[in-house]
């Protein structure tokens, strides 16, 4: 952005900008003492820089700004709010952009994901809550506005870039979550969120990375921490996020014929599990039991595979049923408590909430019938793309496509979402990483005509990713 801005501008800030500072500090010193101004002078400045360097920094900014509020440690509160400034200004700097540059598209996909947020202010105008329904579809709103610009922005003419960064942030953040749990600190709070973040989102990622053309320790690395993904995952016990790591990894095996892959990983559990049965019969039996109890029947004392879920889902139907055609407001429920004594203005659950258990039914309880119409659309053009995808990995064999693993955290996140109540909630980091990476998608899922390569790396043009054109 910089080459865009006249120098004599740029000269007469830097040598206006500490004059103004200093006369502050002179005449207003309160400012500069206390916490809260000062943290706002940093935010703005740290701000500022991002936008300096948008493509580069802004998409990690973002994603790092919605985790950070949502995991379980002290860092948390201070990103309730910011996160939301994080966003808008991304959102509107992305829609600057991208409509200056006048390099990218709008198509069907983005006119439908606006109708989507129409959908949402409609039903919030009939909503028991009109403030809270409306501050989550202005959310949404800034939720797809930053993923048809911004989003967009930061992977068009860097997918080298971009991809060998989204593979090195998954990593750090594996590593950084094994470490917080093996000394016992829950970071991601809820056993749910921790399920749904490593099996939706880092298991697909780690698995591509794994199966690329790369060196030995590069390779090794990224099988173990995959395997310790899998492992977190696991010891969750959320059957949602086990699901969606497996449907995932199951898929791009079978896309790229990698099936002794999975006759591998199934032979090693194979063998763990009977190396246990052998040298701790016992201690086996009762681990297994409390399994089935904790991951399988949830506690139920039923013994219903589903048990947990059936009275969330009721709930939701009975929902439906009251509000049919518009819904009562997205994120709202018709009932006599006002979201905001429990959650605040500008904060969300900080977990993967479970009141309706699907995010299929959350929405068509939140919008109604004829809201749900475009967020349906909106869900069979992706997996339209995801498809496309999926074929075009079964014909090539070739791992090296960007949009491989889009694809598979798309597979894994709608799968994980029919169980738990997050893909329609902007304010949940999940739902943020899912809808920004789905516009990415969407640019970049292989056409009908096949494309010349490029390098990954620095590999030879015929092993690397697939060119991708400046916009589609």
């Amino acid at each position: 952005m910089t080459e865009r801005i006249p120098k004599n501008i740029l000269v007469v800030a830097f040598v206006l900008g500490p004059v103004l500072l200093a006369y502050l500090a002179y005449s207003r010193p309160g400012y500069f003492t206390s916490q809260l101004y000062l943290g706002g002078i940093l935010a703005i400045e740290f701000l500022v820089g991002a936008v300096w360097m948008y493509k580069r920094v802004f998409f990690p900014l973002v994603i790092g700004a919605f985790l950070l509020a949502g995991v379980n440690l002290p860092v948390g509160h201070f990103w309730g709010a910011l996160r939301w400034v994080f966003l808008c200004v991304g959102a509107l700097t992305g829609a600057f952009l991208i409509l200056r540059e006048r390099r990218h598209q709008f198509g069907l996909f983005h006119m439908i994901a606006a109708f989507a947020v129409l959908a949402t202010l409609v039903s919030a105008s009939v909503s028991q809550f009109k403030q809270v329904a409306f501050l989550k579809a202005l959310s949404f709103a800034l939720l797809f506005l930053y993923g048809s610009t911004g989003a967009r922005l930061a992977v068009t003419g860097r997918e080298n870039r971009f991809f060998t960064g989204l593979l090195a942030g998954t990593e750090c953040f594996v590593a950084a979550m094994g470490v917080f749990y093996a000394i016992g600190i829950g970071a991601m709070g809820n056993p749910n969120s921790l399920g749904a973040v490593m099996g939706v989102v880092a298991a697909p990622i780690l698995f591509w990375g794994a199966l690329l053309e790369e060196p030995p320790s590069i390779h090794g690395r990224r099988l173990v921490l995959y395997g310790l993904c899998m492992y977190l995952t696991f010891h969750s016990h959320a059957r949602a996020g086990m699901a969606a790591a497996l449907a995932s990894t199951a898929l791009l095996c079978f896309a790229l014929r990698q099936y002794k892959v999975i006759v591998a990983g199934v032979g090693m559990v194979v063998i763990l599990v009977a190396a246990g049965w052998i040298l701790e019969p016992t201690a086996m039996s009762n681990t297994f039991s409390a399994l089935q109890m904790s991951v399988i029947y949830k506690g139920s004392s039923e013994g219903s595979l589903l048990a947990s879920r059936q009275s969330p889902w009721q709930a939701a139907i009975d929902g439906i049923r009251g509000h049919l055609w518009f819904g009562t407001g997205l994120g709202t429920a018709e009932n006599s408590n006002d979201p905001r004594e429990h959650t605040g203005m500008f904060a969300s659950s900080t977990v993967v909430t479970t009141e309706n258990g699907s995010s299929y039914l959350s929405v068509m309880a939140g919008v109604g019938i004829f809201g749900v119409i475009p967020f349906a659309l909106l869900l069979l053009l992706l997996v339209g793309k995801v498809v496309r995808t999926t074929v075009w990995l079964r014909r090539s064999g070739n791992a090296c496509h960007p949009a491989a693993p889009l694809a598979m955290v798309m597979v894994a996140g709608l799968i994980h979402a029919g169980f738990e109540d997050w893909l329609f909630a902007p304010g949940y980091y999940l739902c943020v990483m899912f809808w920004s990476l789905a516009f990415v998608l969407v640019d970049l899922a292989p056409s009908t005509v096949p494309f010349p390569g490029f390098a990954w790396r620095s590999r030879p043009a015929q092993r690397g990713f697939i060119d991708l054109p400046a916009s589609r």
